[in-house]
């Protein structure tokens, strides 16, 4: 992270001189940062934040920073703060059903990487902050689109494999064990 990005994380912080202070004694430290007055987060179970950034990076969609807690197997994915209505709505008109998630903003707090994470800390920064979450819906709609259909993805995926149930159309065939090949 460079001293710009570590600066505007440390001014999230209650006591910012304390969170410059700790990460200046140890830049692998992780902190605990207030939501809702720079930035939302929306928690969400690892498989599907995974999957979900999949699909932010491969169909180019924005999103900001990322954060993982290896432990918790637990993904936090930033918004500009107030971004709550635009992602509900958004999940509410989304095809599937929306995934389990914690939506974290006034009263909350999330646990960030220090500036310097080591491969194998508890926390890291899958993307880093560069500046604060940009304003707008793009990214809270973004994000909750991808969130569904990740979970619709993952749902489909972990029944892969599972006796098919014969449709109407393949029901006599299977009923006598001969399954038709429709040229």
């Amino acid at each position: 992270m460079t001293c710009r990005e570590f600066a505007w994380l440390s001014e999230a912080a209650d006591d910012p001189s304390a969170c410059l202070t700790t990460w200046a004694s140890d830049p692998r430290a992780p902190y605990m940062l207030p939501t809702g007055r720079f930035f939302d987060v929306v928690s969400v179970d690892q498989r599907v934040g995974i999957e979900a950034l999949d699909q932010l990076l491969r169909r180019r969609l924005p999103f900001g920073p990322i954060v993982l807690d290896h432990r918790a197997r637990r993904m936090g994915f930033f918004l500009v703060s107030q971004s709550w209505q635009d992602f509900a709505h958004q999940l509410a008109r989304g095809e599937g059903a929306a995934p389990a998630h914690r939506y974290l903003s006034h009263g909350s707090v999330v646990v960030v990487p220090g500036p310097q994470p080591v491969l194998g800390d508890r926390y890291e920064w899958l993307r880093a902050p560069t500046r604060r979450p940009s304003a707008g819906p793009l990214l809270p709609v973004a994000l909750a689109a991808v969130l569904v259909a990740s979970a619709e993805v993952l749902t489909c995926a972990d029944r892969y494999g599972e006796n098919p149930r014969p449709t109407p159309a393949l029901a006599p065939a299977a009923r006598e064990g001969v399954w038709a090949h429709a040229g």
